[in-house]
């Protein structure tokens, strides 16, 4: 599994900042929630403001429960000058001890899969130097009600020249 980072005002603003006014009313309340639910959906390659680093390997012949609770470090680096609205989660599969081995990827810049990619919004954008690093950490564990539905913590540290955020720690469902 890989994480990346994106910029995606025009899509943030339809899902989470649309909240702020629905028709005139206030409906600030359910923007909150919106921010704790990841998105499922295919996200523009042209988006993509980082590199990608790998935040979990699993052999899928081996693997048990238990590694569906991980916590991993992640480092990304900005590709270009822009801003962050959310981080990307895609998934890798190879399947190579077949006679002729095959996988595909989810990532946004591989062929469209129905899995798609898992975008997890911020409620503010951190705007990147091209250069610029930030560095984070992913918690994810099966809920302890639901074993299908995922608990995942975000937590971000950034120093750059526009923005600056110390242990910024973002709680989301994955329903």
């Amino acid at each position: 599994m890989y994480i990346c980072a994106i910029e995606d005002e025009r899509t943030k603003y339809d899902r989470i900042d649309f909240w702020d006014n629905v028709y005139g009313f206030d409906m600030r309340a359910l923007k909150e929630v919106a921010l704790t639910e990841p998105a499922v959906d295919v996200v523009d390659p042209k988006s993509v403001v980082t590199n990608a680093t790998p935040i979990l390997n699993i052999d899928l012949q081996s693997c048990t429960e238990k590694d569906l609770s991980f916590a991993s470090d992640f480092r990304l680096r900005a590709t270009r000058r822009d801003n962050v609205h959310a981080f990307v989660a895609y998934f890798e599969c190879g399947f190579t001890r077949l006679p002729q081995p095959l996988g595909f990827s989810t990532s946004p810049f591989a062929k469209y899969t129905h899995w798609k990619q898992t975008i997890f919004y911020m409620k503010d954008p951190i705007l990147m130097d091209e250069g610029e690093e930030l560095t984070g950490r992913i918690v994810c564990k099966p809920n302890p009600h639901n074993e299908r539905d995922l608990d995942i913590t975000l937590i971000i540290n950034f120093d750059g020249k526009h923005s600056k955020l110390f242990d910024k720690c973002i709680e989301y469902k994955l329903r």
